[in-house]
């Protein structure tokens, strides 16, 4: 499994435009305190993604908060007000901090959402430009993460990718704005499809019925996991920390300064 999905990492990291995208936005290496700030939806979110899990491999001096919410797209975020929390946060850093923004949006995005979905050609690319841009001058770093791949297979064994392109599109944007960014789409998908659909059900937020949906289909995305229920697309702790280790992996090829940070 590992060698697939290393296999997309190399793809990711080396990227013409990687390595100066990094540069531009590196940690600064001198920083007495990082504070980390997850930004996306249910994928990321506490209880239904690996979110919790990344921040437990940072060292416990770092801060980390999970501000990912379920069921929010590059559109509910900011129409919430959820983005105005963290702004306010990014632009009452103490002296002396790194504030690094990790931020996934693409699940909710998708059509036949209403309140959440946006036009993948035009809206959800100027939403995520928005967002480089709110963030800039406030001197923290963002990294941008394509959407975790869903675990669904076909009747042929092939997974699914149906998120592809808004993965694209996310990349485009990050290409565009010379911001760096980790195609977890890419390395997610690689992994999950190189388990295969039994060891990948193992992932869910909850076991596997015995009627459970057919080969290739997902249960609807939910905003929350208050209730967990079987499905390909939110996470349990085995599927937390499966992703989390691939998220920690390339924000250390992605930002090597923050190695000394992570456990």
């Amino acid at each position: 499994m590992k060698k697939a999905w290393l296999a997309a990492v190399v793809v990711v990291a080396g990227s013409a435009w990687a390595p100066a995208f990094a540069q531009a936005q590196a940690v600064d290496r001198a920083a007495s305190a990082l504070r980390v700030v997850l930004v996306g939806d249910s994928t990321m979110a506490t209880k239904s993604g690996y979110g919790d899990a990344l921040c437990a491999r940072f060292k416990p001096e770092v801060t980390c908060l999970n501000l990912a919410k379920g069921g929010r797209s590059t559109k509910s975020f900011r129409a919430e007000g959820l983005w105005d929390h963290v702004m306010t946060l990014l632009r009452d850093r103490p002296v002396g901090q790194t504030d690094v923004v990790l931020m996934q949006f693409g699940h909710n995005d998708q059509p036949g959402k209403p309140g959440r979905s946006t036009d993948l050609a035009t809206e959800f690319p100027a939403n995520l430009a928005r967002y480089i841009d709110d963030v800039g001058p406030t001197g923290a770093r963002l990294v941008m993460l394509t959407p975790l791949a869903r675990r669904s297979f076909n009747a042929e064994g092939r997974l699914e990718n149906g998120l592809r392109p808004w993965a694209d599109a996310t990349i485009r944007v990050a290409s565009a704005r010379k911001v760096p960014l980790i195609d977890l789409n890419a390395i997610s998908h690689a992994a999950v499809q190189a388990m295969g659909e039994a060891e990948a059900d193992t992932l869910a937020m909850a076991p596997k019925p015995l009627e459970a949906p057919s080969q290739g289909a997902s249960a609807p995305e939910r905003a929350g996991a208050s209730n967990p229920v079987f499905d390909r697309t939110h996470l349990g702790p085995k599927g937390a920390l499966v992703f989390s280790s691939m998220v920690a992996e390339q924000l250390a090829i992605t930002m090597p300064e923050l190695k000394r940070w992570l456990r």
